[in-house]
């Protein structure tokens, strides 16, 4: 069953989406970019409230890939407690020494997440060497917000592509990308294990508004009633 991945920014919305029963609680700050980070201690606090009541994952920030740079915001970032670390695979960079580097934190039991931008048209074989180096999961994520959702920067048979190619590799899979109400059926038919909001959850659908109970709501029994029909 496909679970429902909230994005918040504070404590207040974080005790928001606790009190709805998402599946995951990702902590982001989306005025810093795709994959903007919270600061250090404000995880840690909002850790300590929501205290193992439901799985945590945290972005490390939007930083290029410069595999000592990674490595050491993701170790700063374990040290907070959280389930999951997500990073961004931005363009550019050095992708694969990234990798081989973290490795040495997954054999830590750091539960690492990889987060390619669809509308970077990203080479899915990278998810060998993913699953090579001990990475926990993989997503799929738009760069551009203002490009439109992942379903509009990206054909459906590619995304449903990703899903099987990573599922293969027994890899967390989700899908995010400033997906809306209206996304929700087409993509829970290709199984993912998550699926990520921020602004269909925000008020007037604004990533950088705060979040709003009835659009929470909303997101979370459309997901219910699709997957009970």
């Amino acid at each position: 069953m496909t679970g429902m991945l909230a994005s918040v920014n504070s404590i207040a919305e974080t005790l928001l989406v606790l009190s709805a029963k998402v599946d995951i609680i990702d902590l982001k700050q989306p005025e810093s970019g795709a994959l903007g980070a919270l600061d250090i201690n404000l995880i840690k606090q909002i850790i300590a409230e929501i205290d193992e009541r439901c799985p945590v994952s945290a972005t490390i920030g939007d930083l290029p890939m410069q595999p000592d740079l990674v490595f050491n915001a993701v170790k700063t970032m374990a040290e907070t407690g959280v389930d999951y670390i997500k990073i961004g695979f931005f363009p550019e960079g050095d992708w694969l020494e990234t990798v081989n580097k973290l490795s040495v934190l997954s054999q830590q039991n750091i539960a690492l997440i990889a987060v390619l931008f669809a509308d970077n048209q990203p080479d899915f074989t990278i998810i060998d060497s993913l699953k090579s180096a001990g990475f926990t999961g993989v997503m799929l994520d738009t760069m551009d917000k203002q490009n439109g959702s992942l379903m509009q920067v990206m054909k459906k048979n590619e995304i449903g592509q990703f899903v099987k190619f990573a599922k293969a590799r027994r890899l967390l899979c989700g899908l995010a990308g400033s997906l809306k109400l209206e996304d929700i059926p087409g993509l829970l038919l290709y199984q993912p294990d998550y699926l990520g909001f921020r602004g269909a959850l925000c008020w007037q659908h604004t990533r950088t508004a705060q979040l709003n109970r009835s659009a929470i709501m909303q997101i979370k029994h459309a997901m219910q009633d699709t997957v009970s029909t």
